[in-house]
């Protein structure tokens, strides 16, 4: 699809011509790719229900991609995402699934840089509004409306006492918190997010308590 300008696919504050699948498209895309945090060589965007049957005419495709691109939802170099990738050595396939999925606007996002692989799925709530769903096979709800922590840690008792206690010493106020696992004792996954940016030097601080693997921050 050509567009003639910005404004055939951008609104005055986010993606047009619709909000759930281009506006939110973008803002998922751009969350994967930070949640991922490392330049992503390679993308698989599997598209479901309603996506699935609109993404070419609503620029669904664009968007995600603009978005793995970190591109905002103003950015006006959006139209350009194919070529922007295609320069950049950015390789991207496009999938329509058929199977059923819990909302309508799902994209599921394989990222591969390297022997690294990582996959994010999020939907698209409707007026640029989304929600993360599933972090490399984790469920949680992030809304990424906000600060936000993902902390990888073995699954151990006492593990998520220590960093609740640095989040209040430093007058930090949890707004949401989900810990999910996958298996009893082995990885599991913290999600906070926070009312206040939380800073690198806290983050450093929470890589030093016991049984914490990886943080991804999200400002």
């Amino acid at each position: 699809m050509k567009y003639r300008s910005v404004f055939d696919i951008i609104g005055p504050v986010m993606v047009g011509p619709s909000s759930s699948h281009t506006a939110g498209a973008v803002r998922i895309g751009r969350i994967a790719g930070r949640l991922f945090g490392k330049k992503i060589e390679k993308a698989n965007i599997h598209f479901y229900g309603s996506f699935a049957k609109t993404y070419r005419g609503h620029a669904t495709d664009v968007a995600v991609l603009a978005g793995l691109m970190d591109l905002s939802t103003y950015d006006p170099r959006i139209p350009e995402a194919f070529d922007l990738a295609d320069k950049a050595g950015f390789e991207y396939n496009f999938f329509e699934e058929k199977a059923l999925s819990k909302h309508p606007n799902t994209v599921q996002i394989e990222m591969f840089s390297g022997d690294t692989k990582g996959v994010v799925t999020g939907v698209s709530l409707g007026g640029g509004i989304v929600q993360i769903t599933e972090v490399d096979g984790f469920p949680l709800k992030l809304s990424g409306d906000f600060p936000a922590l993902l902390i990888f840690h073995q699954d151990i008792y006492g593990t998520i006492a220590p960093v609740v206690t640095l989040l209040a010493e430093n007058q930090i106020n949890v707004s949401h918190m989900e810990v999910s696992r996958l298996e009893k004792g082995y990885l599991a996954l913290m999600a906070i997010e926070t009312d206040q940016p939380v800073s690198e030097a806290i983050v450093a601080e929470m890589l030093k308590k016991p049984n914490i693997k990886r943080i991804v921050r999200l400002s």
